[in-house]
């Protein structure tokens, strides 16, 4: 079996009023050092939907199955892809309270994905020094004013 190409993938989102608008980034590094950025936003969002869109969308960009390591400063997205997401399946996407899981046009592709990409999480602490996250969170924050007028 031919071995997975590796990514270190860290995450942030941003909102201004919760909802608000909202931006996400993520920084995507492969095995040799190089980077993606990528980043965007809306109008009218929560924070919790800005973190999980920017796991979404840098998961969505790679091309082949490959092992992702996710540092991201959101427990709704570390707890949500490794501890909660199989439970919610079982239940048919509800929650423990039995009512349907927030976000779902986000964590069903994400479920996917995560059958398809070998991933493992990690928790961060925000605004902590973390430079790839402080990175993130600037990019984020920056879309998020964009969209703030």
């Amino acid at each position: 079996m031919a071995k997975l190409p590796t990514f270190l993938l860290f995450t942030d989102g941003a909102c201004l009023g919760n909802p608000g608008p909202g931006g996400w980034a993520y920084i995507l590094r492969d095995s040799s050092g190089n980077e993606v950025i990528g980043s965007g936003g809306d109008d009218d969002t929560t924070n919790q939907k800005m973190e999980v869109t920017a796991v979404l969308r840098a998961l969505e960009s790679l091309n082949e199955p490959s092992g992702v390591e996710i540092h991201a400063d959101s427990q709704y997205v570390t707890k949500g892809l490794m501890e909660w997401m199989d439970g919610w399946i079982a239940k048919s996407w509800k929650n423990a309270a039995k009512k349907p899981v927030a976000n779902q046009d986000l964590w069903k592709p994400l479920a996917q994905l995560r059958e398809k990409h070998e991933i493992t999480t990690n928790w961060v602490k925000g605004h902590a020094g973390h430079p790839e996250n402080e990175r993130c969170d600037a990019i984020a924050s920056a879309e998020a004013e964009k969209r703030f007028q």
